[in-house]
């Protein structure tokens, strides 16, 4: 899905569709593309969503665009330091509280609180660890008129995968969808942080829902997003099978699997690509089509080589 080649301006207040502005932040990067989208939804009394990267610019930004305006609530996709570090400093400016699915750890798997307890795997790439939202949002939570909400409810939905307490936000037919959901790339999935098996699970949710326009946390909004989640979806199944066949011709990890499937990528992002391949063994393995060779329980790590159940080493 083709994005627009053009970045907008960071730090100016652009009005996207009705109710829906948003203020660019000025951290472009290959992983962020232009930079964090931070998006104001209504008008007069206005929520925002996705503050951003702790930058004084970038505060100071919101703060003029939305002067003469009430901050009524913050909400907040994930806790990555490119999201959340910013809603601290403008709840204290503004007085409006901050609202998430929980904190940094919030909403992990069992399979991902093992990994992390086990500390092997690596991860935590960019996490916001001091990040603590003012109200945790349940899966479903209607945010209304009863946390100082005057405009269209908004519904929080969690959608694990790319972090394990990421939400996406429903208003107005749109939906604000953090990282799970970009034109311009598709997610990194990072364990124990990122989850594929409920990255897949969150996309296919998704599919059922009927919001026609989303925005992303970065690069421009979807028009088609059906189309796009259908398209992850495939590209996840795609990667499966690359790996699963990789692996016909005998064991290997992560890193080394990455180098053999992605021939054409970038050097600089070969990292990122080796974390999503663990994340594909990672869920392959709990469903029971690979196992990792040789490992003593709780003792797995981004190096550990994987093989088929039925073929082992």
């Amino acid at each position: 899905m083709r994005q627009d080649d053009k970045s907008p301006p960071a730090g100016r207040i652009e009005d996207l569709a009705p109710g829906v502005r948003r203020i660019l932040a000025p951290n472009p990067s290959p992983m962020t593309l232009w930079g964090t989208n931070t998006y104001i939804l209504g008008s007069g009394d206005v929520a925002v969503i996705d503050p951003g990267p702790q930058l004084p610019a970038h505060l100071e930004a919101v703060m003029t665009g939305l002067a003469g305006e009430r901050v009524a609530l913050i909400l907040v996709t994930h806790a990555h330091l490119d999201h959340s570090p910013l809603a601290a400093e403008l709840s204290a400016r503004t007085g409006a509280p901050v609202l998430a699915h929980g904190d940094w750890t919030a909403g992990r798997s069992a399979q991902m609180t093992a990994l992390a307890a086990s500390g092997g795997v690596g991860g935590g790439e960019g996490v916001d660890a001091g990040f603590r939202p003012d109200h945790a949002l349940p899966d479903g939570t209607t945010v209304g008129s009863d946390m100082g909400w005057s405009d269209a409810p908004i519904e929080a939905i969690w959608t694990p995968g790319h972090f394990s307490n990421h939400m996406s936000f429903a208003w107005r037919g749109n939906l604000f969808c953090g990282d799970h959901v970009m034109g311009w790339a598709s997610s990194l999935v990072s364990p124990p942080d990122g989850d594929l098996t409920a990255f897949m699970d969150s996309s296919r949710r998704l599919l059922a829902r009927p919001e026609g326009r989303y925005f992303p946390g970065h690069g421009a909004p979807l028009d088609q997003p059906e189309e796009r989640l259908r398209w992850l979806i495939g590209h996840r199944e795609m990667r499966e099978a690359q790996i699963l066949e990789a692996l016909e011709a005998g064991p290997a990890n992560a890193a080394e699997l990455a180098a053999r499937i992605y021939t054409d990528l970038a050097p600089a992002l070969m990292g990122a690509a080796s974390r999503n391949v663990l994340a594909h063994l990672l869920d392959l393995t709990a469903r029971n089509h690979l196992a990792p060779v040789a490992t003593a329980p709780g003792s797995l790590t981004a190096t550990t080589r994987f093989s088929h159940v039925d073929r082992p080493a």
